[in-house]
């Protein structure tokens, strides 16, 4: 196993949205489980090349070359058996970028998105703060594994959707959709002429038992209507770096986009980014298996952990990402509660449920994409203030 996963970095003074902005409410004693990026060091491969730019000593405006499209191909066709042509793919900085611009530029003010809740807030924002109608379709907990309430969806679409914002693998769930959920999602959105934008961030981090499959790879007429959005920066902890690639299938939805990030003033990715992306997507493979199974160990440990010293906990078995989804109403559906425990007396901070929008109440998401060591304190720190343990 890579040494380097077990190795704690002190990330206070680099400007952390993680560990800083933590650091500034509760000090630097306080350990941070919180936003989905990793405390895991980046491929030596990576670290390398962005090494090699930044002895360049310029830095000036960069552009987009057949090496990066040929890396993107390269990663969708190893990864995922997807035959992607060069044309579809279309740089971004960020997936929620792309995700408000493609809002903006596909539909009216008040036309009608849906998306699964709970689920990551920024993605749902972008649709109210573009002034749009968000229609939420609740995930259905069923013998601890959520699943799409399908007769939900089909009344929303009944009514008029315009766009699925559609979260796979699920954050924060865990839930990686099988094939035949895809296909139902698909057909509905053939039969209601409706627009797939698939957020597939955490694609890279599917389970033992699960495979993520990219929605447009259901057939050419779903590739037609699909917009995917991917990214290195959750699988290789580059997110600081912004680089994502939005592959389009459908030249006309190509070339709308296109135009709106013109017209946004938004082209050409930052300097580090591309070689960054490179050396993920062609160097990186080994290091990525080893990661894999770092983070299911770090999952097994969790698990076995919570069970053992919190068992009123419910831990949602996660099939993908490196977070975990865990219910917390034995001890408080008041999250104020939660955070009295978890952030002032344990020293912890997470990602508390209502963040997530409806459905969240009473839960918490944990990183886990971190170093054995310091998931191990910060359990421990959140089992020694447990409510629970004190009555």
């Amino acid at each position: 196993m890579h040494s380097s996963f077990d190795q704690i970095t002190n990330r206070f003074g680099t400007n952390s949205d993680k560990w800083d902005i933590m650091a500034q409410q509760f000090g630097q004693n306080q350990i941070a489980l919180s936003v989905a990026d990793m405390d895991l060091l980046t491929p030596e491969a990576i670290q390398k090349s962005i090494r090699h730019m930044a002895d360049h000593g310029i830095y000036g405006y960069t552009n987009l070359f057949a090496p990066y499209y040929d890396a993107v191909k390269r990663w969708m066709r190893c990864a995922y058996s997807w035959q992607v042509e060069q044309e579809w793919i279309v740089f971004c900085p960020r997936i929620v970028q792309a995700v408000s611009l493609i809002i903006q530029h596909f539909t009216e003010e008040t036309d009608r998105i849906l998306i699964h809740t709970p689920c990551y807030q920024p993605i749902p924002r972008s649709v109210r703060l573009n002034h749009r109608t968000l229609v939420e379709s609740p995930l259905q907990l069923i013998n601890g594994r959520y699943e799409m309430d399908f007769e939900d969806m089909e009344r929303h679409m009944q009514e008029g959707i315009k766009i699925l914002l559609f979260i796979s693998p699920h954050n924060p769930t865990g839930r990686i959709w099988t094939r035949s959920e895809l296909e139902r999602v698909a057909a509905l959105c053939e039969k209601y002429d409706v627009l797939i934008v698939s957020d597939e961030i955490h694609a890279d981090f599917a389970h033992v038992g699960h495979e993520h499959t990219v929605i447009a790879t259901l057939s050419d007429a779903i590739a037609q209507r699909s917009i995917i959005c991917t990214s290195p920066a959750k699988t290789f902890n580059l997110a600081g770096l912004e680089i994502s690639n939005i592959i389009i299938p459908n030249a006309e939805l190509r070339t709308g986009f296109r135009t709106r990030m013109l017209q946004s003033g938004v082209f050409d990715p930052t300097f580090f980014a591309v070689p960054a992306l490179e050396a993920a997507y062609t160097a990186c493979d080994e290091w990525l298996g080893e990661l894999r199974t770092y983070i299911q160990g770090n999952i097994a440990f969790a698990k076995q952990f919570i069970t053992e010293h919190m068992p009123e906990l419910v831990v949602i078995e996660p099939e993908g990402t490196y977070l975990l989804w865990v219910d917390c109403r034995a001890v408080s559906r008041d999250e104020q509660a939660l955070k009295q425990w978890i952030e002032q007396e344990a020293g912890v901070t997470v990602s508390f449920g209502t963040a997530f929008g409806p459905g969240g109440d009473g839960y918490i998401r944990i990183n886990l994409g971190t170093p054995r060591a310091l998931l191990q304190e910060a359990l421990e720190r959140i089992q020694r203030a447990y409510p629970l343990a004190k009555r």
